[in-house]
């Protein structure tokens, strides 16, 4: 995004016009009893609110200001982003039409007991966000099979699906090859391995813990055995051929690519559709995916507007003078990532704006580069797994077809909130 030493309050008053009339409108409606109150009002036009605004505040011609909105729409991990989005939809698509889900889901239900669903689909998340380093391509493997296997074992969806986010949030944060990694080891000068011990330390205790709570609360009340179901190896076929290719690093956009091919052919091959009707099932994924496409693009826009005007700059700015020691400079960074996460949506963005900052902080109080490259992944990732507006929760929540809204899945993400508590916990007992 786009860096400048502006600061400025002003810079900050769009997006929080954007964030609250979100949730503000959405509150109001669920207070009122409106059913998925959340989903009353498209959250592109509540970001296109908060545009208009920034175009109104901010100093500079139109000319100017749009140059700088474009650049953010057209910023290259937003692209990106929305192309998975399309093709994320477009799998998910065909291989529900073909039969995929079905098969896939009858096949854990018939072999896996009901009871070990939910922390299940928790390892399998984190496993393939570790593997991969990418906490949206973990959602989009195993999200319509999750929201498959509520349906049909009675689990509570809403867990089902804080699963899913937990276990791609792990990965994020704790892979090695996750941008995010990247993003705090270069930043704080430090090896990849020697971030990840530290890391390790506090992931992998929020990890188990969180697999005994799964254990604990997630089965299902209204099921407690299920016989074996009607399923087809073929129609999982293309779930294991993305989960494989996935796992073996190979690019996002080949693995989904590939797993449409695969889907369709199957679908073909079965009669589920013909070659033009395929076409049409793919672009309806794509139709699929339009409110969480134009939301990225417009919010990343919002975002390097709120950067350029210094709002960001004075974020950083007055939550340094809060800093007194050391542990209080260990928050401090903490905070510093997490806010602004919040305000650009994007967690390596969050640690690339703050890696310098905090990399003086450290400096300036005795920090081991290793603990304050941790820091700043494992907040960014906290957050990031938060947001109503992030890419995650977007993504995850279309998969469940508007039966969840985000906060009914915020109170059950207990990874990302037990591993705030065990990273509070740390920085507190650490000298």
């Amino acid at each position: 995004m786009i860096h400048n030493e502006r600061s400025s309050f002003i810079g900050l008053i769009p997006l929080l016009i954007f964030v609250l009339f979100y949730l503000g409108v959405g509150i109001f409606l669920q207070i009122q009893g409106v059913s998925m109150a959340f989903y009353q009002l498209p959250s592109p036009i509540a970001v296109s609110i908060g545009i208009i605004s920034a175009f109104i505040l901010f100093k500079g011609s139109i000319k100017e200001k749009f140059h700088v909105f474009l650049e953010g729409c057209g910023h290259q991990d937003i692209i990106t982003m929305c192309i998975i989005y399309l093709l994320a939809g477009a799998f998910a698509s065909v291989a529900k039409t073909m039969g995929g889900v079905d098969s896939t889901v009858n096949l854990a239900l018939s072999y896996i007991p009901v009871k070990f669903l939910v922390p299940s689909i928790f390892i399998v998340a984190s496993f393939i966000s570790t593997a991969t380093g990418t906490s949206v391509g973990s959602i989009v493997s195993i999200a319509p099979i999750a929201v498959g296997l509520a349906e049909k074992s009675g689990v509570s969806l809403p867990l089902m699906l804080a699963a899913v986010m937990g276990g791609a949030m792990f990965g994020d944060n704790l892979s090695i090859i996750s941008d995010t990694t990247i993003a705090a080891t270069r930043t704080q000068g430090v090896e990849m391995k020697d971030k990840f011990k530290v890391n390790s330390y506090i992931a992998v205790p929020a990890a188990i813990t969180t697999i005994i709570l799964l254990l604990i609360f997630g089965t299902s009340k209204v099921v407690t055995h299920m016989e074996v179901l009607n399923y087809s190896l073929l129609k999982i076929l293309p779930y294991i051929s993305v989960l494989i290719m996935a796992v073996s690093g190979l690019n996002v956009f080949i693995v989904l690519t590939f797993g449409i091919i695969v889907a369709g052919l199957i679908g073909v091959i079965y009669g589920d559709f013909t070659l033009l009707s395929l076409s049409k099932e793919i672009y309806n994924g794509f139709l699929g995916m339009n409110e969480i496409f134009l939301l990225s693009l417009l919010s990343g826009g919002l975002a390097a507007m709120t950067t350029k005007a210094g709002g960001i700059q004075w974020l950083i700015e007055h939550i340094q003078k809060l800093i007194i020691g050391k542990k209080t400079a260990k928050l401090g960074i903490g905070l510093l990532v997490s806010v602004t996460d919040m305000a650009v949506a994007n967690n390596t963005v969050a640690i690339i704006i703050n890696g310098s900052i905090a990399k003086n902080i450290s400096k300036k109080y005795d920090i081991d580069p290793k603990e304050s490259a941790a820091i700043l992944d494992i907040f960014s990732c906290i957050f990031q797994g938060l947001l109503p507006y992030g890419a995650q929760m977007l993504i995850l929540l279309n998969f469940a077809n508007e039966q969840v809204s985000p906060f009914d899945l915020i109170p059950l993400l207990w990874y990302q909130l037990l591993l705030l508590i065990f990273t509070l916990v740390f920085i507190r007992i650490k000298k």
